[in-house]
């Protein structure tokens, strides 16, 4: 392994279970056919260097917003040797409830925000109820202590944050929306995060209901396409299918980590 390819690991901590008809923006109403979510957050390891791709959400959190907590999202990073404590770079999708909680896990960390994300989390929009559900007070003030304490690095745009690892900006479901490039043995990997939170939304082109901007959603799944070596390269953020198409990273992990690489 070089500096510059990267190993990836989904940890799979929550689910929740629901129905095909709320995960599709204009969901036919009659269609009670079982399609469940689950949560993760993604390990990035390369020869010298770890980052973590999201932080999810706790317990408490979990109770809050009636969702089922597998696993501590603690115990599956240091299933694959990643000891959150040590972790210098988070990179932060976007800022909805379940990919920047856990807010004591990365106490070395610095935190990579959308500039766009950072102000419409925190900005007039977040005055509509329905445009801050998917948000979390608590998430976003301990983002807004981290700008203070000199732990939250900017990004405008693409950007790389490490050789083989780079953010690139497509909005959509919220205005800061980044998904995240990887460079693999396999090729070029995009986590694509909530930018398509099921492979169904991609494939049919109909994006969740949650959105921002239905057209830079859209767009969003073209610029992956074109980012990543192969449609199969793409990872959705949110689809229990992750599970079943890629190896677990060993057999101790089986249905809670997988080797995306």
């Amino acid at each position: 392994m070089s500096k510059d390819v990267w190993q990836i690991y989904a940890v799979r901590y929550a689910h929740h279970e629901r129905m095909a008809r709320e995960n599709f923006m204009g969901g036919d109403p009659h269609d009670d056919s079982p399609m469940p979510l689950d949560y993760y957050v993604w390990g990035l390891i390369s020869e010298d260097r770890i980052i973590v791709v999201d932080t999810g959400f706790d317990r408490p959190m979990a109770q809050k917003r009636k969702r089922t907590l597998l696993k501590p999202l603690s115990d599956g990073l240091r299933g694959i040797g990643i000891e959150p404590a040590a972790v210098k770079d988070v990179l932060i999708t976007h800022m909805h409830y379940d990919h920047c909680g856990n807010h004591d896990l990365f106490p070395s960390a610095r935190y990579h925000v959308q500039d766009r994300e950072m102000k419409f989390a925190t900005g007039r929009y977040m005055t509509h109820p329905v445009m801050r559900f998917p948000f979390d007070e608590e998430d976003v003030v301990a983002m807004v202590r981290r700008v203070f304490s000199g732990r939250v690095v900017f990004h405008d745009g693409d950007e790389e944050i490490a050789p083989g690892v780079s953010v690139h900006h497509v909005g959509g479901h919220t205005m800061g929306m980044q998904i995240v490039r990887v460079n693999t043995r396999r090729g070029i990997v995009v986590l694509a995060s909530d930018s398509s939170h099921l492979y169904a939304n991609m494939e049919r082109e109909i994006p969740y209901p949650i959105a921002w901007n239905v057209g830079e959603v859209m767009e969003g799944y073209r610029r992956a396409r074109v980012l990543a070596t192969s449609r199969d390269h793409i990872i959705p953020g949110h689809d229990p299918m992750v599970m079943e198409r890629y190896p677990a990273s060993s057999a101790a992990l089986e249905g809670w980590v997988a080797r995306l690489d």
